[in-house]
C-alpha cells in the first residue's frame, strides 16, 4: 500500500496520534506508557498554556488506512522572541521501522515550518526544553526516568540519514545514593559554616506562594543555558500543579538569604517506576496499582538545580545535593539520575563526576536547515 501523510484535525485523528506509541513499543520492555488522561490534556489547546505562545501542527503517516508514524511541527514564539531567531521545532516523533515513512513525516514538518517563516528545524522537542527533549542515542538498556524520553535505536539512523546534524548532546548521570552521601557530607557541612544562606524544603500548605517564589528564581537562574526558554506564569502554574501529584516535599528545596529566594532544587521520585505497570490508565484498576507500586519506588531524578549568579560560589549546590540525597535515603531511594546536563557545561559535569556520578544515557538534539 502507498504511504501518505495527513494533518491531524479531527478528534479521531488526535486519538490515533496519542495512541500510536502503544503500537511502536508493544514488544519493548523499557518504554514507559504515559497516562492517557495527561496526554489528552497536553494536546488540548484550551488546557495546555504552551499553546498561548506557540503554533502546533500534528501529522500522521499512514500505510493505507493504518497509522504508522506521527510528528508535531512547532513554532514557539517565546523561544524566537528570546533568541531573536527563526527556529522551528519538531517533536513527538514516533514511527515504525520504515525510513520512507519517517522521511515523509520530517518533510511534512519541515514544509509547514518553512511556510511559517522558520529557517532551522530543531528537535526532538516535546514541546520545548522545559519538557522532554532530545533523542536517546545511548543507554537503551533500562527505562527512562520521569519526564525523560525514550525511543528505539533506529530513530538515530533515520534522522541522520535525513540530513539532520547534531546541535547539542544532553547527558544523564547515574549515582548510588549511599556513595553520593558519603562523598558530599563533609563538603556540605563546610559550605554551610561559611554561608548565611538557609536551605529549607517546600511548604505544600503554602503551595501557591511557594510557586511564586520559584518564579523569582527560575527564569534568572537558568537563562544562560543553551536552549533555555522562559516560562510564562501560566505555564509554571500548570507544571507545578502536575508535579505536585508525585512530589516529595523533602526533596524540593529553596535556598534563601534573609528570606529572599536565591536558589531552587527540584528532585522527584521516579514515578515512571509506577507508570510502567499501568499501561496508560488509572481506571478501573490502575489507581490501585499506582498506590501499590508508589511504595516501591527506589530511584529519583534531580531535575532542576538553579542558583542566582551572585550566589553560585557559596556552596549552595552541594548543600542542595546533600539534603536531597538524605531525604531520598529516608524514603528508600537507592539510586538517582541527574539530568539533563549540557555536554559542554564543564562546571556541572566535573562537579557531578567528582561526587561519583557517571554518564549512563546520552540524548541528542538535532538541527537541519529549512
Amino acid at each position: 500500500m502507498a504511504l501518505s501523510v495527513e494533518e491531524v484535525k479531527s478528534s479521531r485523528q488526535i486519538r490515533e496520534f496519542i495512541c500510536l506509541p502503544w503500537r511502536i513499543y508493544r514488544s519493548g520492555p523499557n518504554w514507559v506508557p504515559p497516562l492517557l488522561i495527561e496526554e489528552k490534556e497536553r494536546f488540548n489547546p484550551r488546557r495546555n498554556p504552551f499553546y498561548r505562545h506557540a503554533r502546533v501542527c500534528l501529522f500522521l503517516a499512514r500505510n493505507g488506512r493504518e497509522a504508522v508514524g506521527r510528528i508535531a511541527a512547532i513554532v514557539n514564539h517565546a523561544h524566537n522572541r528570546f533568541y531573536n531567531d527563526r527556529v522551528g521545532f519538531f517533536g513527538f516523533f514516533e514511527v515504525v521501522e520504515n525510513y520512507e515513512a519517517a522521511s515523509l513525516l520530517l518533510d511534512a514538518a519541515r514544509q509547514w515550518l518553512a511556510a511559517e517563516g522558520m529557517e532551522v528545524m530543531r528537535g526532538p522537542m516535546n514541546f520545548s526544553t522545559n519538557e522532554e527533549c532530545g533523542l536517546l542515542i545511548s543507554g537503551y538498556d533500562r527505562p527512562p526516568c520521569i519526564m525523560m524520553p525514550y525511543n528505539p535505536p533506529y530513530y538515530v539512523s533515520f534522522l541522520e540519514r535525513y540530513g539532520l546534524a547534531k546541535a547539542k548532546d544532553l547527558l544523564a548521570f547515574h549515582f548510588l545514593t549511599s556513595e553520593f552521601t558519603q562523598r558530599v557530607r563533609k563538603m556540605a557541612a563546610w559550605a554551610e559554616k561559611r554561608s548565611t544562606v538557609r536551605i529549607r524544603p517546600i511548604n505544600l500548605a503554602d503551595f501557591d506562594e511557594e510557586v511564586e517564589r520559584v518564579k523569582q528564581v527560575y527564569n534568572s537562574a537558568w537563562e544562560a543555558n543553551w536552549g533555555f526558554v522562559p516560562m510564562s506564569d501560566e505555564e509554571l502554574d500548570h507544571m507545578a500543579r502536575r508535579l505536585r501529584r508525585v512530589a516529595d516535599p523533602n526533596m524540593i528545596l529553596f535556598a534563601e538569604d534573609e528570606g529572599r529566594p536565591v536558589g531552587f532544587a527540584l528532585t522527584l521520585p521516579d514515578f515512571n517506576q509506577v507508570l510502567i505497570h499501568l499501561n496508560g490508565r488509572l481506571f478501573p484498576f490502575g489507581l490501585i496499582k499506582a498506590l501499590w507500586y508508589q511504595r516501591k519506588i527506589t530511584c529519583a531524578r534531580v531535575i532542576l538545580l538553579g542558583i542566582l549568579k551572585e550566589y553560585r560560589q557559596h556552596g549552595i549546590d552541594i548543600r542542595f545535593q546533600e539534603k536531597t540525597c538524605e531525604a531520598g535515603v529516608r524514603r528508600g531511594i537507592t539510586e538517582a539520575e541527574m539530568s539533563w546536563v549540557l555536554e559542554d557545561n564543564t562546571r556541572m559535569t566535573h562537579g557531578i563526576k567528582y561526587v561519583g556520578g557517571k554518564v549512563y544515557k546520552t540524548y541528542r538534539v538535532y538541527d537541519g536547515k529549512i
